[in-house]
């Protein structure tokens, strides 16, 4: 496993964890949403360089696809 493939993978894990915590789901849920979201097909392009950013900010992007059912980024 590359690194930028476990970075993806501890991405994923803090997300699950979040997602489990402020929306009060069962963990298979929260990982079924991650699984299937945006988000998640943007994290495992490394090429995107998603994975770096910190968990808080990519939960953000998250919340705002389950929201607005698509990502939202803020621009600077």
């Amino acid at each position: 496993m590359s690194k930028e493939q476990q970075m993806v993978e501890y991405m994923v894990q803090d997300l699950v964890e979040m997602h489990t915590e402020t929306q009060g789901v069962e963990y298979d849920i929260a990982m079924r949403t991650i699984y299937n979201s945006q988000i998640y097909e943007k994290l495992i392009d490394t090429e995107t360089g998603l994975y770096r950013e910190s968990p808080a900010y990519v939960y953000g992007l998250l919340q705002d696809e389950l929201n607005f059912g698509r990502i939202v980024q803020a621009e600077v």
